[in-house]
């Protein structure tokens, strides 16, 4: 089997929006804002109620609170169904593992349970997407469909590339191979969710959904756009936006993030808060581990002193080690 590599591209956009998304969560996590059990409640019934309203379901906020507090609810059936199993599912996020393929078919079983057949299973035929009669994408034949998904799970186990990055990835990837039926997408969006909280645990709360439900459309398009162009680039950018906004949307307004060079170039030793061109620096890095200090400069857009400073930085914060000679070796980046 040759080894799984999906297509896509870091451009300056995807390093610029990590660097913000990083630097905005740990404000966010620095606030305290997600300590509120209560306002971490609100979050997933906006999470569900927008992640089954993409899918078409038409129960409210209001609707879906009441079923999570075990009210009666009047409504299509179906519905109802889908909002239980996706609490219960979202409930099971901590116990799971990102990487653990059997993690995933369980978490596809509880979220269709008595709405599909074949529930937890890969699906055992073909299945092309429609709109109006007009097939936007064929989807891989189901005899594929282990093997692809298989080497996907051994691809997000091995790879180094950075988790926001990662998580879009596979998002995208899993909807191309569309292995189930039904709830596809759900799961899509599901599994992004704990690739992100694997990585910062605040994450588990942030209300992403509900900027893609704002984003229908969009997200659809820039879907097929990567299906045409056999590269998940923009899909990558796409939904880094969409995680920033949601970011964005649950960070007091009295922050304001200072774009100064002189200000992203100060770091809270104490804090350990790393600075844009810091984490700039990480991205580039995991991607091309053997780039030269000259190159990293010309990349990032700043002086090569600027770089060595912010080298060290990383080296001194456990994020970064030099394996080898200055001429023939490489740069090693350790995840935390």
């Amino acid at each position: 089997m040759s080894q799984y590599s999906p297509l896509y591209n870091i451009t300056p956009s995807i390093i610029n929006l990590v660097a913000e998304i990083s630097e905005r969560l740990g404000h966010w996590s620095a606030t305290g804002k997600l300590a509120s059990p209560q306002l971490r409640k609100d979050n997933r019934i906006r999470t569900i109620q927008a992640s089954l309203a993409i899918e078409h379901n038409s129960l409210s906020i209001e609707q879906v609170t009441a079923i999570m507090d075990g009210k009666h609810v009047l409504g299509p059936l179906r519905d109802i169904q889908e909002v239980r199993n996706a609490i219960s599912t979202y409930s099971m996020l901590p116990k799971w593992n990102s990487g653990n393929i059997k993690h995933f078919l369980h978490a596809h079983k509880l979220l269709t349970q008595d709405l599909i057949e074949h529930s937890g299973h890969w699906r055992s035929s073909g299945v092309g997407i429609y709109r109006d009669k007009q097939l936007l994408h064929m989807a891989p034949p189901a005899e594929r469909v282990p093997m692809l998904m298989q080497s996907l799970f051994n691809w997000l186990t091995k790879t180094d590339i950075h988790p926001l990055i990662k998580s879009c990835i596979f998002h995208y990837e899993l909807e191309f191979i569309h292995p189930f039926l039904d709830g596809n997408g759900r799961m899509g969006r599901l599994w992004q969710t704990l690739i992100l909280s694997e990585w910062r645990k605040e994450l588990l709360w942030l209300p992403v959904e509900t900027v893609v439900c704002e984003n229908q459309e969009y997200y659809y398009q820039t879907l097929r756009k990567a299906d045409s162009t056999s590269d998940c680039t923009c899909f990558i950018d796409f939904m880094l936006h969409i995680i920033n906004n949601s970011l964005k949307a649950s960070i007091p307004d009295s922050y304001k993030t200072n774009t100064s060079e002189e200000m992203s170039e100060e770091v809270s030793v104490e804090n350990k808060r790393l600075p844009k061109t810091a984490i700039k620096i990480l991205i580039i890095l995991q991607n091309n581990p053997t780039m030269t200090i000259q190159s990293l400069a010309t990349k990032v857009g700043v002086t090569t002193r600027t770089v060595e400073r912010n080298i060290k930085l990383l080296q001194e914060y456990g994020r970064l080690r030099r394996e080898g000679s200055t001429k023939a070796g490489h740069w090693l980046v350790i995840n935390k």
